[in-house]
């Protein structure tokens, strides 16, 4: 069974201990090193540590990635993690074990996880993988778990698997999923730029996200995503923009906003070929922050960027 193509295969996993994790997970990855088809698994640290001592010696010819780093911001795991690892190894089919939504997210990560699940749809169709999705029946919420049916074609508990009976065309998930974003706790630092006034924007966050108590590093980090974003605002949203930044909950937000509107889903997390000379900047976005959200619509775009302190 598939979503799309006779190759490419989107499973969830529903499972509600350690046994039934490990009866969904293990025979998956048995059958990659039996095939020879390259294997990578990238779930929380403890469901990793699971899975690795389960396989015993096969676990040398799998890839393992902690989730929890490689995907703390669910727009960087498609490009960073499964693109990475498809595109390294096709045209062979590989078998992918990507656990991108856990008890521990909070609340305004999950949006961009539920999309992030839609999207792998659309981004892997012409692909020859199986990704395998787990989800922990046990502790996350029974919306989580409907939505999981809605962005996976194919649901499994242990080996048992059947079509998703709530499955969802993927847009539709991402449309679902575009909403106003938070407002501040109190009134933040603005700035209202145009093309002239890029420097500026540079400057303004550099001095208000260190004063929210990140480090050089990651306010050279902000500062590189905010301007990549910042200047999309002028070139392709019409001009002019508004940066806004503050703290919140750990964090430094930065939000950009514009009259532009984002069409493609995809923008962000498909690395573009090596002659292209667009399409790298909301990518590198993703890469540098710990968590971006976005809302487009036919009268503007709002982006925060989140940097953890």
């Amino acid at each position: 069974m598939s979503t799309a193509t006779d190759t490419f295969v989107h499973e969830g996993l529903f499972y509600h201990d350690e046994e039934d994790y490990l009866a969904g997970t293990v025979p998956f990855l048995e059958a990659a090193v039996a095939a020879g088809q390259p294997a990578l698994v990238a779930v929380p640290g403890s469901n990793l540590k699971r899975i690795r001592s389960a396989l015993g010696p096969a676990a040398h010819q799998v890839r393992f990635a902690d989730m929890t780093v490689a995907g703390r911001n669910p727009g960087r795991i498609i490009p960073a993690v499964l693109h990475a690892f498809v595109g390294q190894h096709a045209p062979a089919r590989v078998r992918v074990i990507g656990e991108p939504i856990w008890a521990g997210r909070s609340a305004v990560e999950y949006p961009a996880c539920v999309q992030h699940e839609a999207l792998i749809n659309l981004a892997f169709a012409d692909d020859d993988a199986i990704i395998l999705c787990p989800y922990d029946a046990a502790r996350l919420a029974p919306a989580v778990l409907a939505d999981a049916e809605s962005t996976h074609p194919i649901m499994g508990v242990g080996e048992e698997r059947w079509p998703s009976n709530g499955y969802v065309e993927p847009q539709s998930v991402v449309s679902a999923f575009n909403r106003p974003l938070p407002q501040p706790p109190a009134p933040p630092a603005t700035l209202i730029f145009d093309a002239d006034e890029l420097p500026a924007v540079r400057r303004f966050v550099t001095r208000h996200a260190s004063r929210a108590g990140l480090s050089a590093t990651r306010v050279g980090d902000l500062e590189v995503a905010v301007n990549e974003v910042a200047t999309n605002a002028v070139v392709h949203g019409g001009g002019p923009g508004t940066v806004r930044i503050w703290p919140e909950r750990g964090s430094v937000i930065c939000e950009v906003s514009d009259s532009g509107y984002l069409r493609d889903p995809l923008a962000g997390r498909i690395p573009p070929g090596l002659d292209s000379e667009h399409g790298r900047g909301l990518l590198l976005v993703n890469y540098l922050c710990d968590l971006v959200r976005m809302y487009t619509h036919r009268a503007g775009t709002t982006m925060h960027l989140h940097m953890r302190v």
